[in-house]
């Protein structure tokens, strides 16, 4: 066990977690194990931690995330929350296809939100108790509900439980940011930079946002302005 992750705050039963506070301990152990990452934060500073709490509400968010731009579906979230105030499973069947429209859901994302507040309703997924799960037992209950992915999953697991060794390989923008700063040819296999990844273990999730910080750092687009 390293010396900084005998330090790490948990906030479940045993699974690790990173904080406002240790996120800064974390990047500094793989700045100096990855010259790459030393610069990330010289140039950029730490990643801030995200707002996003765990919840029905931060999987909506992320539906509406998927294979559009933050911005997009930052305005989309906001004016779902202000047609029904609370981002509940109830309150969100209780909305029909035009009003879900209005709110800039796409059909396919409908059906994808429906689905999710149905099995939350029905019990099918325990979001309450994922706090105190294994990483495996999250994933498993996420990919049953149609419109949720590995994707979907990985980035739940590291941005609203803050598990600390979660890489989402299908995100585009991380693998693009680390093609970048990496100087790795643009076709560069996904395994490839999975392979790549394992010399950050067990603090992946980390690198995963050092290298998301740079890529939006590169586009002036200000965290604060994705948290809401």
């Amino acid at each position: 066990m390293s010396p900084v992750r005998k330090k790490v705050v948990a906030r479940s039963k045993g699974f690790p977690t990173y904080d406002s506070e240790n996120i800064k301990e974390f990047s500094e152990f793989l700045s100096n194990k990855d010259s790459d990452l030393r610069k990330i934060v010289l140039d950029h500073g730490y990643p801030v931690v995200s707002l996003r709490k765990p919840g029905f509400a931060a999987l909506v968010r992320l539906i509406l995330e998927q294979q559009v731009s933050l911005l997009s579906a930052k305005a989309a979230y906001l004016k779902l929350r202000e047609k029904i105030k609370d981002i509940t499973p109830q309150n969100i069947l209780r909305l029909s296809e035009e009003e879900l429209r209005q709110c800039y859901f796409s059909r396919q994302k409908t059906v994808y939100v429906r689905a999710l507040a149905q099995a939350v309703v029905e019990k099918k997924l325990l979001i309450e108790t994922w706090m105190d799960q294994p990483e495996e037992v999250v994933r498993k209950q996420l990919i049953q509900i149609k419109g949720i992915g590995e994707w979907t999953a990985d980035n739940y697991l590291l941005l609203s439980l803050r598990r600390l060794d979660i890489f989402p390989a299908g995100d585009i923008a991380l693998l693009n940011s680390i093609k970048k700063i990496k100087q790795l040819p643009v076709g560069t296999s996904k395994e490839r930079i999975l392979a790549l990844a394992e010399s950050w273990r067990p603090y992946r999730s980390i690198a995963a946002m050092l290298f998301w910080h740079a890529y939006l750092a590169d586009r002036n687009i200000k965290l604060d302005e994705l948290d809401y």
